[in-house]
């Protein structure tokens, strides 16, 4: 069974699809941010058109029951200020790989934490899925602060298995993973 995107709401944030209109907000807060994107792995998107394009497949992609990919606002505000997103799901083996990012302004106030605590929680209580799993890379030691903070367990570590194109360095991928029912 599965759930695809769905409102979810904590004390401080509302998670949900993501809108067109959601382009001027991601460009001003992450998503144009060399910094914040670099630690994603992901492109800078230096216009709002290209942005619009993007939203433009992901709300495609929400026809499907198995995309999950949530806007973070701020529950008091529309803005969005970061993603959270199933960036792989294997339905055969009932698991999926998480990732996530929010805008500078916004990092270490627990917005990250309490964004993967509520989608676990989603994703254990509405979907058949029965674990799920991130990484960070070795230089990005606050990602698995927040990784811990959501319970998910360190697993294992694939040395040297990431590879920065810019600097021709590599890095380590330290893996995490909870499994339903492991939830406290």
């Amino acid at each position: 069974m599965q759930a695809g995107t769905q409102k979810i709401e904590t004390d401080r944030l509302k998670l949900r699809p993501f809108t067109l209109l959601d382009a001027g907000s991601m460009y001003t807060n992450w998503i144009n941010d060399p910094a914040v994107q670099a630690e994603y792995g992901e492109p800078v998107y230096g216009s709002i058109s290209s942005i619009e394009g993007l939203l433009q497949k992901w709300i495609s992609a929400y026809r499907k029951d198995d995309f999950y990919r949530w806007a973070v606002t701020l529950k008091d505000r529309e803005t969005c200020i970061g993603q959270i997103a199933f960036c792989h799901v294997d339905c055969e083996h009932h698991q999926a790989e998480l990732e996530y990012c929010i805008g500078q302004a916004y990092q270490n106030k627990g917005y990250v934490t309490e964004a993967l605590t509520a989608v676990i929680q989603f994703t254990f209580a509405r979907t058949g899925l029965h674990r799920l799993q991130a990484y960070h890379r070795g230089r990005n030691a606050v990602s698995g602060r927040v990784l811990q903070k959501a319970q998910m367990k360190y697993e294992g570590t694939l040395k040297e298995s990431f590879y920065y194109c810019d600097t021709g360095e590599y890095d380590d991928k330290l893996y995490y993973g909870i499994v339903k029912g492991s939830v406290e």
